[in-house]
């Protein structure tokens, strides 16, 4: 032992400077098997015991930086999926083809949404720069970049049957414009927060927009006026966090900071219906498509799903840690959620059991996307990395 030797962990330990040790400090000498030695944290939990668990992932994209916070997965191609985080990026690649990949430049902050056009030929991304960009698929080449917004960009939708693309801002605006000709369409004027969740109607008659001024407003497109303002009793007490349309285009399912889910008839702008459960903010809603059902998570550590026909709890589906994000399969009665302790699970919403939970992540999920096929989930995490999981039998 002819060097100094620092003692490990020492250093993090206090700011004393670096202790050594030298020849006349050893009192005895032992030869050790490294396969008895405990680990560096035995016994204190640290983000290296998350190396004894599985992974369950089949592919694995680690080309981002930074952390990541959206995902979308092509309508059309089932191996094609966009992730964006906060290296300011967004990546193109493909499910099992690790070798593959292409790179979205161009914002100059993080990438905070992501969206295909229903026909698989766009991806709209929007970044906390305010700009929104959206890119050919075909040749994977930026078409054009929309500008507008003053602030940072919280999300994008496409119009259900066209390239219209539609965004929500910071700067409590949402702007919307033809990504065929980068041109600026309208604007939606009147929130008094930042425009936190918004979509076009299936039908694409009408824009549903909330904001962390607790309310809900109901917009034509084309005209650009307000139909409808919801706010004050009995609706959200804080901002909005999320919003979910049905299928039909007659209701919007939407979650609030104050744990409180509301049902608004969108054609006349009532509150039908209030989900009273949830004890902490909700962060993610979502209508069943094929069963008269809703679910509903947040940071109380459960997911429920709603009998919409009794406006009641089905079931309640405990998790470890706050619910982040939810979609449903397809179809089909399984849903899966994303949770902040890094596990992805799939529960069964005829019997409220969890079938599976997918290990891998070692941090928040931000964000879940089906692929086509329904064969894959992927899902994205502030641990920096896109995971892929199998979910085909969950049909």
């Amino acid at each position: 032992m002819n060097n100094p030797t620092r003692v490990a962990g020492e250093e993090e330990e206090d700011d004393h400077g670096e202790v050594f040790l030298d020849e006349s400090d050893i009192i005895h000498e032992l030869t050790v098997d490294e396969e008895d030695l405990p680990d560096a944290d035995d016994g204190a939990a640290s983000d290296s015991d998350i190396g004894d668990e599985p992974d369950d992932s089949m592919h694995i994209f680690t080309g981002h930086t930074g952390e990541l916070y959206s995902v979308a997965c092509s309508p059309t191609d089932a191996s094609l999926v966009a992730t964006g985080g906060g290296d300011d990026k967004g990546f193109l690649w493909k499910i099992g083809q690790g070798d593959w990949a292409s790179e979205l430049q161009g914002h100059k902050d993080s990438v905070s949404s992501l969206a295909y056009s229903s026909d698989g030929q766009l991806l709209a991304s929007g970044g906390f720069d305010g700009l929104v960009q959206i890119w050919d698929i075909s040749s994977g080449n930026l078409k054009c970049a929309l500008d507008g917004p003053g602030e940072g960009i919280e999300w994008v939708r496409w119009h259900p049957r066209g390239h219209l693309v539609l965004a929500g801002s910071q700067d409590s605006t949402v702007w919307m414009w033809n990504a065929d000709r980068g041109a600026y369409l309208n604007m939606f004027s009147g929130h008094s927060g930042t425009v936190t969740c918004g979509d076009f109607t299936p039908d694409g008659k009408t824009i549903c927009t909330g904001s962390d001024d607790a309310s809900l407003r109901i917009w034509n497109p084309k005209s650009g006026e307000n139909i409808h303002v919801v706010r004050g009793h009995p609706y959200h007490t804080e901002g909005l966090t999320c919003l979910a349309i049905s299928s039909d285009s007659t209701l919007a399912l939407t979650g609030s900071k104050d744990s409180s889910v509301h049902i608004v008839n969108i054609s006349t702008g009532r509150v039908v219906t209030s989900l009273v459960s949830h004890s902490d903010s909700i962060e993610c809603v979502g209508f069943a498509t094929s069963s008269p059902w809703a679910a509903t998570g947040g940071m109380d550590q459960k997911l429920i799903i709603w009998d919409l026909q009794h406006s009641s709890p089905r079931c309640t589906c405990d998790h470890e840690d706050g619910v982040t994000c939810l979609t449903w399969l397809g179809e089909s009665r399984f849903l899966a959620t994303g949770s902040a302790d890094g596990k992805v699970r799939i529960w069964d919403c005829l019997s409220g059991d969890c079938v599976r939970t997918f290990s891998g992540h070692s941090d928040v999920i931000e964000g879940l996307s089906v692929s086509a096929n329904k064969d894959f989930l992927v899902s994205v995490s502030l641990d920096g990395t896109a995971r892929v999981f199998e979910i085909a039998e969950y049909r």
